[in-house]
């Protein structure tokens, strides 16, 4: 099935339940971004702060296209946050008060209106990032009230090993239980039970695309 035929079925699906998809490029071939920004599609998730620059910042994408939205989906380290702060619309992977305060200060210094989601690590999984369950209270406080960030949402992945849905329905519960709107859950293996469960945001990447190179 080609790249357009694997995008036109996957909106369909996801259209059913108003859940938006994040395109994964990481480690897509450049024709590909190419041929899904052709399709009209605008949303699109890097892992790495480095590899979206060159893809997004490096090249004439942005300039072709200035409607294109990028979510940051992988791990942030603060020595990235100013060049992730002048790249990304939203970044979805906020697990830490350090970065939580490192993100405050760069938003204010370069004036953005950056949307931020808490990673929450529903799983438990020390090798994980993201916040623990019982920790996502205080880190929200200190997001929202102590440094004015604009966290509008959750995130999460569940252990690679276990039923998705309920990490799905745990992360719905909480984005309810504290006012937030956005769920960013689900994956190429898992986009469609996220999609019933109330993902606002799927990421699919090798779904969409193929394997990676």
């Amino acid at each position: 099935m080609s790249l357009g035929a694997h995008y036109k079925e996957i909106k369909k699906f996801l259209e059913l339940f108003g859940t938006s998809l994040v395109a994964v490029t990481k480690q897509q071939s450049e024709e590909k971004v190419d041929e899904i920004l052709a399709l009209g599609h605008r949303l699109f998730g890097e892992n790495k702060v480095q590899e979206a620059k060159q893809r997004w910042r490096d090249s004439d994408r942005l300039q072709k296209c200035p409607d294109i939205r990028l979510h940051l989906i992988g791990g942030l380290q603060t020595n990235k946050v100013k060049e992730a702060v002048a790249l990304f619309d939203v970044i979805e992977t906020l697990d830490s008060e350090k970065l939580v305060a490192a993100l405050a200060k760069e938003i204010q210094k370069q004036k953005k209106n950056i949307e931020c989601f808490i990673q929450v690590n529903t799983g438990r999984e020390l090798q994980k990032n993201g916040v623990m369950p019982d920790v996502l209270e205080s880190l929200l406080h200190s997001a929202i009230q102590e440094h004015g960030l604009r966290v509008t949402g959750l995130m999460c992945i569940p252990p690679v090993d276990e039923d998705p849905v309920p990490h799905f329905i745990l992360l719905r519960n909480l984005a309810k239980q504290h006012g937030l709107q956005h769920l960013s859950m689900g994956m190429s293996g898992d986009y469609k039970q996220a999609a019933e469960q109330g993902a606002t945001f799927v990421r699919v990447g090798t779904a969409l695309f193929g394997e990676r190179i």
